[in-house]
């Protein structure tokens, strides 16, 4: 496997820096407090860089371990991104088949950004940085700082716009589902969730995918994990291969069912808010929606606006 590259995607040192190795894909991006801060970028991208290379190496050497069940009081592995990975999905462990697996992205995000932040003095901090992996996205924001993204289907109809402030206790996005990278064992197009890092909300937003689902219709179609990725960390459990066109009131069903998963996660204070969304219908999670229904998402065509 080729080594770690880097560029910069706006063609200059003053935009965006992209990392890539194997299958680990960040956009970083760095906001700096105000132009008296010469050279402050560059240190920035200098420390995720430094980190970055290291880290695939690091996570195939424990391997084994992270594609196995995660439980309680297991032991601990070696590597920083690995002992993310396990502290984001133990949590979740006693209620739900999960593997560290589920938090991967998350945490390499996690990490980069703790790489960048502690090339500097608390004091000397840029005023926002984001590191994008995949569309897991862990967060620095200080005072009067957000970060927003756009929720939206595959056709580019938004659903509405997620922002994350300074003042919110979230400090990481997470999206899974059926059209995702990985396998899931819901129906769900997408599942969005914001949480303390980007490493919970990976973990939350996989589980919460998975429940988005309708068991034994027609219309899904499953197979084995192993027999559609060969190593998969699900081994035998049956993932969504297809999903046809499902009646109003299955999609309604799936959703709720996601939704009621988000709303138990909000009350345990595992995360903050969660879209779910499925063939044009969508659903919102967050610390009201236990106690009234989730309001419905109309979707609206897309707009050609930046949101980082």
């Amino acid at each position: 496997m080729a080594g770690a590259s880097a560029f910069y995607i706006d063609g200059h040192a003053e935009g965006r820096l992209h990392l890539q190795h194997g299958p680990i894909d960040l956009v970083i991006g760095v906001d700096l407090a105000s132009a008296s801060m010469p050279g402050c970028r560059r240190l920035a991208f200098e420390a995720a860089h430094a980190r970055f290379s290291t880290i695939l190496d690091e996570l195939v050497s424990e391997l084994p371990y992270l594609k196995t069940r995660a439980r309680q009081n297991s032991a601990l592995p070696i590597g920083a991104v690995a002992r993310r990975m396990v502290a984001a999905v133990t949590p979740f462990a006693n209620d739900h088949f999960i593997t560290p697996m589920a938090a991967v992205a998350g945490s390499v995000a996690d990490e980069i950004l703790a790489a960048i932040l502690a090339a500097f003095p608390t004091p000397a901090r840029p005023a926002r940085i984001y590191v994008n992996n995949g569309g897991d996205i862990a967060l620095h924001l200080e005072a009067r700082q957000e970060f927003r993204i756009r929720m939206a289907r595959e056709d580019g109809a938004a659903y509405g716009d997620l922002a994350i402030r300074h003042e919110d206790v979230s400090r990481g996005i997470a999206t899974s589902g059926r059209r995702g990278r990985s396998l899931s064992m819901g129906i769900a197009d997408s599942v969005t969730v914001a949480a303390g890092s980007a490493a919970a909300a990976d973990a939350a937003a996989t589980l919460i995918a998975n429940a988005v689902d309708v068991p034994g219709h027609a219309a899904i179609e499953r197979a084995r994990a192993i027999d559609v990725v060969d190593d998969s960390d699900l081994g035998e459990r049956l993932v969504v291969t297809a999903c046809g066109i499902l009646p109003a009131q299955d999609v309604d069903r799936a959703l709720e069912a996601g939704l009621c998963r988000a709303d138990h996660f909000i009350a345990e204070g595992l995360i903050q808010r969660a879209g779910l969304f499925l063939q044009g219908e969508g659903r919102l999670a967050d610390l009201t929606s236990s106690r009234q229904p989730s309001p419905k998402i109309t979707p609206k065509p897309m707009e050609h606006r930046h949101h980082a």
